[in-house]
């Protein structure tokens, strides 16, 4: 399916998900810090959870549903999050982004630097025409990232997700493949 299965930035290395994993996604997605600035991880997060996701991650990719990369610290040597394409629709040829970062490797810019590959990735490899992400409004540090690599907003989704009770506003981004040729020349 796929001619890359590991990609590499200056400081970061973002290598399919395995089982090796699983112990350090539990870890990093247990902190309610990160909890709270996604829309999907779960706080508390329950234990087998991160077996669970990426047993799923993985038959995903096999049934090309997505494609999910962990992140990696090339100098320590240290898991740093998860980047994917995810709801990989061929018949429209489109995916969406999503990632999360563990609170350690917050604040050093690898997000912004690990999404560049990813979307070369999503119009090159998985030969998309469209790449789109969403992040809750109260997460600003999410957009701004979206925004410097080249995403566009494209609308707000008011009360869109229930996050503890209470429900937050998303806004929704996305790149087409046309967008990311003209930035790249």
């Amino acid at each position: 399916m796929l001619d890359r299965t590991t990609l590499e930035t200056e400081r970061l290395l973002l290598r399919l998900l395995t089982h090796a994993d699983i112990k350090s996604i539990q870890d990093a997605a247990s902190d309610r810090r990160v909890a709270d600035t996604t829309i999907s991880i779960p706080h508390p997060y329950p234990g087998g959870e991160a077996q669970r996701y990426v047993f799923k991650k993985i038959a995903d990719f096999e049934s090309g549903e997505s494609v999910s990369f962990a992140i990696e610290s090339k100098a320590e040597k240290a898991f740093c999050g998860v980047i994917e394409i995810r709801d990989i629709d061929r018949e429209h040829l489109q995916g969406e982004l999503s990632f999360w970062l563990a609170v350690q490797a917050w604040g050093k810019g690898y997000m912004s630097e690990a999404l560049q590959p990813i979307i070369r990735f999503g119009f090159e490899d998985l030969e998309l025409n469209r790449l789109y992400a969403y992040h809750m409004v109260r997460n600003p540090a999410s957009g701004r990232v979206l925004q410097k690599n080249g995403l566009l907003p494209e609308g707000l989704l008011r009360q869109r997700v229930r996050r503890w009770g209470v429900f937050e506003d998303v806004k929704l981004w996305a790149i087409l493949r046309t967008d990311w040729q003209s930035k790249a020349e």
